[in-house]
């Protein structure tokens, strides 16, 4: 698929950019794209939640009443769950979310994801450009030329270019990775997907080994 290529005014170059099918028009697997951010959603739990059980709870081991003759339930520690100030049944336990996916699965997901942004013509590939000099301004000023100043957008650049990063980092909607830090999460959590013109072939070069 062809798509044409945009200066940072939002004016067309004249020039078209050839979009490989393989990458950018497959019939999207949502259960693998499912997967995948699931995954990534996982990797960020720190897991580090935990509660006390009765074993951990500081207090008597005495018996606090006599087995028979109360009328009530047997009790035989302040420490019991069914107490208030008890240990907890089942709490949470530290642990690790994290899992596994074979790498032609996430590939997979990141090609049906780019596949879904193209359906939507929510793909807007810009020829490169970068700044003298890290400036928000400037960048708020592209974001208007594209017609992106109210709209989530992300950014993927081909090389690295501080400069660009810089000037996009204080701006809560917008988002600039390299081509290799592409992930399918980042790719559906945006209205809008801008590709550089020199990150289209990198983008295809991973997507496709």
């Amino acid at each position: 698929m062809e798509v044409k290529v945009l200066d940072i005014n939002g004016k067309d170059t004249g020039r078209k950019v050839q979009l490989s099918d393989a990458v950018f028009a497959i019939e999207p697997n949502k259960h693998a794209v499912y997967l995948d951010v699931k995954q990534y959603l996982a990797n960020q739990r720190q897991g580090t939640h935990k509660s006390k059980e009765r074993a951990e709870i500081a207090g008597s081991t005495r018996k606090i009443k006599k087995q028979k003759g109360t009328g009530t339930a047997r009790a035989g520690s302040v420490k019991s769950p069914v107490f208030v100030g008890g240990g907890r049944i089942f709490g949470p336990k530290p642990r690790n979310y994290s899992f596994k996916l074979n790498k032609n699965l996430k590939r997979l997901a990141r090609k049906s994801a780019l596949s879904m942004k193209a359906n939507e013509s929510n793909l807007i590939v810009v020829e490169d450009f970068t700044f003298d000099t890290p400036n928000t301004k400037n960048f708020i000023n592209v974001l208007k030329a594209l017609g992106l100043d109210n709209k989530k957008s992300l950014f993927v650049l081909g090389d690295s270019n501080k400069n660009v990063y810089l000037s996009s980092r204080n701006l809560k909607s917008t988002s600039v990775v390299m081509d290799s830090e592409l992930s399918t999460y980042t790719i559906l959590n945006t209205n809008s997907l801008v590709l550089f013109e020199g990150a289209v072939e990198g983008i295809e070069a991973n997507l496709s080994k």
